[in-house]
Formats: structure tokens, C-alpha cells, sequence
């Protein structure tokens, strides 16, 4: 599709690439730890994809969040898959933290409390690693 920005772009920074989907870190101020998995053909709904590649798909949401959970230890991850902007599939894997500004509230609802410059940081600094470990636990799963 010639006006989809996920078939134009890669929507964010990217970490990995396989045939059928890619892994990208998007830029979400406040939510440092927020990566898509995109689907590389254009669909719009999870549904239009073969059993074969919905579990395909299930599993990089997996690998993403155990990763997340091992190198970051978040109090909880989110995971979504809205389209309603970008009517491409994507699935959102978000690490979330008590502490950031819309805790326990979803990352597009209203702000509960000011944003912590310092803990985003933190994670941040972190993000280097996470991403090495992402890449090495795709390839091990997908490029075997």
C-alpha cells in the first residue's frame, strides 16, 4: 500500500529482520522500553494471517517480552495491537515501571504524574544491552 507508513518505513529503530516480520524499538517519550513487532506484508487484522504465521507472529511477542523481563525486570509488560492510526498489524511490546508518568494507566491515557527523568535514563543506559540480547534471541529462534 503506497500511503501505509509501515510498508514505507521501518517505524522505528530497527533491531531485527526476518523474512515475515521485523523488530524495532519505536521513540515514545517516557516509555523508553517500547518495541513493535511488524508485520512485513501489508495486513490489517491479526485474523488475516494463516495459523502458521499467527503463531509465528505469538512467538516474537514472546521472545520480545522474556527478554524484557530478563534484562529489565519492569513491574509489568503491556502488550497491544490497536491499528486504529496505522492499519498495518503490529503487535506494541511496552516495559512498564510503577514509577512512569502513566502507571497504572495505559501509555495513551492521561498522565497519572510528571515523568521521571532519571529512571528513563536509567533504562535508557540500558537499552544497548537489551537490544544485543533481542537480536541474539531472535537469531537463535528464527535463524536456526
Amino acid at each position: 500500500m503506497n500511503d501505509c507508513v509501515l510498508c514505507q518505513e521501518p517505524g522505528g529503530q530497527p533491531i531485527w529482520q526476518g523474512e515475515k516480520l521485523r523488530l524495532i524499538r519505536a521513540d515514545e517519550a517516557g516509555f523508553p522500553a517500547f518495541y513493535r513487532i511488524v508485520w512485513n506484508t501489508h495486513v490489517a487484522e491479526f485474523s488475516d494471517l494463516s495459523a502458521a504465521q499467527r503463531q509465528h507472529c505469538m512467538e516474537a511477542v514472546a521472545l520480545v517480552e522474556q527478554v524484557l523481563r530478563q534484562q529489565l525486570q519492569p513491574t509489568k509488560i503491556n502488550l497491544a495491537t490497536l491499528g486504529n492510526v496505522v492499519p498495518h498489524l503490529h503487535w506494541h511490546i511496552i516495559a512498564r515501571y510503577d514509577w512512569d508518568s502513566h502507571f497504572p494507566a495505559p501509555v495513551w491515557a492521561s498522565a497519572q504524574r510528571p515523568r521521571d527523568s532519571a529512571r528513563e535514563a536509567a533504562v535508557v543506559a540500558q537499552l544497548p544491552m537489551v537490544d544485543a540480547a533481542l537480536q541474539q534471541a531472535f537469531a537463535a529462534y528464527y535463524e536456526k
